[in-house]
C-alpha cells in the first residue's frame, strides 16, 4: 500500500502543498512538518521543496527570505493570485475524480437505484 500510496501523492502533492500554503504563508520545513502531522507520514522534505521551487518558478507563489535565528533566512512561500486560482482548479479536479471513483466503487446495484 505504501508504493500506491507514494504514487498516488505525487500526482496530488501540489494541490496539496498549495492547499496548506491557503491557510497562512510557510516555509519548506513548516510544511512538510505540517503534512506529517496531518498523516503523510512518508513524506520527504527534499520532495516538498523541490515542488516548492516549481511553483515559485510557475509564478504560483510570492516568496519572502525572512531572517533565521539559525543559519540563512528562510524562504516564506505564500499563495499569489495564479496559485489561488491553480488551487480552485485542483480542487475542481479532485472532486470530480473523487465523485467518478466513488460510482465505481459502489456496487452495480447501487448504481441503478
Amino acid at each position: 500500500m505504501a508504493n500506491q500510496m507514494t504514487e498516488m501523492l505525487k500526482g496530488t502533492l501540489e494541490g496539496i502543498v498549495l492547499a496548506a500554503l491557503s491557510v497562512r504563508p510557510a516555509y519548506g520545513y513548516e510544511i512538510t512538518a505540517q503534512l506529517r502531522e496531518q498523516g503523510f507520514t512518508d513524506l520527504v522534505e527534499g520532495t516538498v521543496y523541490a515542488l516548492l521551487l516549481r511553483v515559485e518558478q510557475r509564478g504560483l507563489v510570492d516568496v519572502e527570505k525572512v531572517p533565521s535565528e539559525k543559519g540563512p533566512p528562510r524562504k516564506v512561500y505564500s499563495l499569489n493570485p495564479a496559485g489561488r486560482a491553480q488551487l480552485e482548479e485542483f480542487w475542481k479536479t479532485w472532486t470530480f475524480l473523487a465523485e467518478r471513483i466513488e460510482q465505481l466503487r459502489t456496487t452495480p446495484t447501487e448504481r441503478t437505484t
